[in-house]
């Protein structure tokens, strides 16, 4: 069977996938979630004219001729405005944030008078509306703010909280359940046996999910054993989850049951095996589910390595959708730090550090070791560097595509 190339496997993957709901969530839970409904304004903001100085609030016509002084009649402070009305000859000492009186129509700044009891000089010109922050200025009641599909970041939070908003609606979180398998795992903290490991795939897996919108519940480790594997999806596919992620047995050893599991369980596989170095034996499909939307199943390779950059390049951008954020990765160019060997028949994900050359332009260099099951070396990657199948020996400076992981 022929592989899959990755352009192909990834339009599969994401074709017509849509956030599967939305919820009411309170404001400071709203952090990096994206918007299911827009907002509008409940008032104006600033919801009076306000200054935006220190200083005396006057009316224009009293400081046409300087000098001129003036009878300071009150005070006008943020939370307790002047109740009374600035008249011919008379000013109100405000300060910044504080309400303009009544008749008054430009700020003097504190630092162009002089004050003497309640008499202040005007020292300098001043322009009409001077340092006044109308009503509106920043929006007005009823005015879109923020609209469907807006990812809300620090700023859009205190927005949607100065336009009168405690509570937003958003897309939910895609659930994500994950399921390492295999006789040699134990759990991180146990010491393991002269013929077992610790398995590690799931931590770097559900931080990917996190960093990308989702939630991950890690089902711990299930033995090589078909019973076992196939009441697992079972017991997966009965809950809420959208998304199952299996870690190993997807190959095709004697001892490798995942993709037997699932084709028994009933999930329709999408793809399985993609052309791609690390990753190849990589599965996609779906289990319909009576009264709920299909379960999504996306079967990651055992090696550690290969199991993070499929997560980069397939998981990331599938649990993004799902959330309602740009099902996107981040792709860059740079330029090769060094020759590289011409490629093979399937796309390969290098790991890579960049630098940056005295232009200022990226830098790519691939890692010494490539071997693919060494955390330690995709630990000191910034980038998975992209070569096409067959590409060509590239020279040192040549421009490449890189899969941005920091």
């Amino acid at each position: 069977m022929a592989l899959l190339p990755v352009d192909e496997a990834l339009r599969l993957l994401l074709a017509d996938k849509m956030p599967s709901g939305h919820e009411q969530v309170a404001l400071h839970e709203a952090g990096d979630r994206v918007l299911a409904t827009s907002i509008f304004a409940s008032f104006n903001q600033p919801p009076f004219d306000a200054s935006a100085m220190d200083g005396y609030a006057i009316r224009f016509a009293d400081a046409e001729q300087l000098p001129v002084t003036l009878k300071v009649i009150g005070e006008s402070a943020a939370g307790k405005g002047f109740d009374g009305t600035v008249r011919s000859g008379e000013a109100v000492r405000i300060f910044t944030g504080a309400p303009m009186p009544a008749g008054a129509d430009t700020i003097v700044i504190q630092e162009d008078t002089q004050q003497e009891g309640n008499l202040v000089t005007l020292l300098r010109d001043v322009d009409k509306n001077r340092h006044i922050r109308f009503s509106g200025l920043d929006f007005k009641d009823g005015e879109c703010l923020l609209q469907t599909g807006h990812l809300l970041d620090p700023a859009s939070l205190s927005l949607a909280a100065a336009s009168g908003h405690a509570q937003l609606q958003v897309y939910k979180r895609p659930k994500t359940a994950i399921l390492a398998t295999g006789n040699e795992l134990v759990p991180a903290g146990t010491v393991p046996a002269a013929d077992q490991i610790v398995s590690s795939n799931s931590y770097g897996v559900a931080e990917i999910i996190r960093r990308n919108g989702g939630t991950a519940d890690d089902l711990g480790i299930v033995p090589d054993d078909l019973a076992l594997i196939e009441q697992s999806i079972r017991n997966v596919a009965a809950s809420d989850a959208d998304i199952l992620i299996t870690l190993g047995g997807a190959s095709v050893g004697d001892h490798d049951l995942v993709h037997k599991a699932l084709t028994n369980c009933g999930v329709e596989l999408g793809f399985y095996k993609i052309a791609m170095r690390p990753g190849k034996p990589l599965m996609f499909g779906q289990l319909e589910r009576e009264g709920k939307v299909p379960l999504l199943v996306l079967g990651l390779p055992g090696n550690p390595v290969s199991s993070l950059v499929c997560s980069y390049v397939f998981l990331a951008p599938l649990v993004a959708r799902l959330a309602g954020k740009a099902a996107t990765t981040y792709i860059a160019s740079a330029r090769l730090a060094q020759d590289m060997a011409a490629n093979g028949n399937r796309r390969d994900y290098a790991r890579a550090a960049l630098t940056r050359n005295s232009d200022g332009e990226l830098l790519a260099t691939p890692l010494p070791v490539q071997d693919s099951s060494m955390l330690t070396v995709i630990t000191r990657a910034d980038a998975l560097l992209i070569r096409e199948p067959f590409a060509e020996a590239a020279k040192a400076g040549d421009r490449c595509q890189i899969l941005m992981i920091r």
